[in-house]
């Protein structure tokens, strides 16, 4: 059984952005459009039972959201990427999908 633990923490700090070969992953700006465009044009001020296809027949759980979310984004980030969605309910409950 795989089991996880998080711990949310804040700082603040400079940086620059650098090349894949020395750490850099993914333009946050990029990645923030396609989360703006992708999830939260999709979703945001929405009934999801009644406004969305993604949850016309499936229960929108916290669960079943982070699930619908990864399926969303997955085919537009590079494969050799790994992706997880945490996706917090409220400040003290979320989920994790998947585990990696």
């Amino acid at each position: 059984m795989k089991t996880a633990i998080f711990r949310k923490a804040n700082f603040n700090s400079a940086h620059r952005l650098v090349d894949p070969q020395t750490g850099y992953v993914i333009d946050l700006k990029i990645l923030n459009e396609l989360i703006k465009d992708e999830i939260i044009e999709r979703f945001d001020h929405k009934n999801l039972n009644l406004d969305t296809i993604e949850f016309k027949d499936l229960n929108p759980t916290v669960e079943n959201i982070a699930r619908i979310i990864y399926e969303i984004l997955r085919p537009k980030i590079d494969v050799k990427y790994d992706l997880e969605i945490t996706l917090f309910e409220t400040p003290r409950n979320y989920v994790v999908y998947p585990v990696i």
